[in-house]
């Protein structure tokens, strides 16, 4: 793939609930990531894609390129694989985040590697702030690098108007979040074609 200034930067909507208000929040981060300049954006809805709960007896980290993924998972490793950087769009459910993201996430591994990782969450009063710091912990188990300023949207059911957050100030959070994804993406897209991340 021929390198451009542009990072490639994966969207991934987490929930695959009936009702989920995920793609509402994925649509509008995906126009914020485009308008930003600095990406090239590709919206992964998990919806969409494969995502068996029984996991091969092997984890992806031993069995490297050779590991056994359904077919209908191949549009989510190849995204993943191509990715400069993430932006996780995750609910929160009973305190934590869904189980599509997990299983998603746990069919993989080295392609979150040395990559930067920004979350935009949503909820009750908590705005999915709890998802988000269990997320922290598995993406950095997992050699992915997460960025200090995310997006949460409490109370989205009645912050949120024609797929829009009603607070003015909300772009400009978004753009924080995403000129942080962007010199974290070019700093580790750099180290990775100088030499080969140590884990």
């Amino acid at each position: 793939m021929q390198k451009t200034n542009k990072h490639k930067l994966v969207v991934i909507v987490g929930s695959v609930r009936d009702g989920r208000f995920g793609p509402v929040v994925g649509s509008w981060v995906a126009e914020q990531a485009a308008a930003h300049g600095g990406f090239e954006v590709e919206v992964v809805d998990l919806a969409d894609i494969d995502l068996p709960l029984a996991l091969p007896a092997a984890p992806p980290k031993f069995a490297g390129d050779d590991y056994p993924r359904p077919a209908g998972m191949a549009p989510l490793t190849a995204a993943l694989e191509s990715a400069d950087a993430f932006i996780v769009i995750t609910p929160e459910y009973n305190h934590s985040y869904p189980a599509s993201l997990k299983t998603a996430i746990d069919w993989h591994f080295t392609q979150w590697t040395a990559k930067p990782v920004a979350f935009v969450s949503y909820g009750g009063a908590a705005g999915g702030r709890h998802a988000v710091l269990h997320l922290e912990n598995v993406l950095t188990e997992l050699h992915a690098v997460t960025i200090r300023d995310g997006l949460a949207f409490p109370m989205y059911f009645t912050t949120w108007q024609d797929g829009r957050p009603l607070d003015p100030e909300t772009p400009g959070y978004a753009k924080t979040l995403l000129d942080q994804l962007s010199w974290w993406a070019g700093a580790l897209r750099t180290a990775r074609e100088a030499a080969p991340y140590p884990g």
